[in-house]
């Protein structure tokens, strides 16, 4: 019983190694200009500079704004200013007080 071989040609010699090459090429070119490619790395890169310069500034406007909330706390204000500057800011007034308006 023989069996019988199938002859390559000189073009079948190329299929594979073709195909690899484009498969290749194709990861190749995903890997620079893709969704997490190199580009988009940069990008990223940037947008977290520019997130964490923001991140700071809202850092210090809390710790500006716990200052200023620690000074109101009892015990380290006097009721009573804390009830002037209170009635100052939101221009309310006691039934008992004397108002005088100036004219400016």
């Amino acid at each position: 019983m023989s069996t019988r071989q199938k002859r390559t040609t000189p073009m079948g010699m190329f299929v594979i190694p073709v195909i690899c090459l484009v498969l290749i090429a194709y990861f190749l070119y995903h890997t620079n200009q893709g969704r997490f490619g190199m580009q988009a790395k940069g990008e990223m890169a940037q947008k977290e500079l520019s997130l964490q310069s923001e991140l700071a500034t809202i850092k210090h406007k809390r710790e500006i704004l716990a200052a200023r909330v620690a000074l109101m706390r009892v015990g380290t204000m006097e009721r009573d200013m804390l009830d002037q500057q209170a009635r100052f800011h939101l221009n309310l007034a006691h039934d008992s007080e004397i108002v005088i308006y100036r004219t400016q």
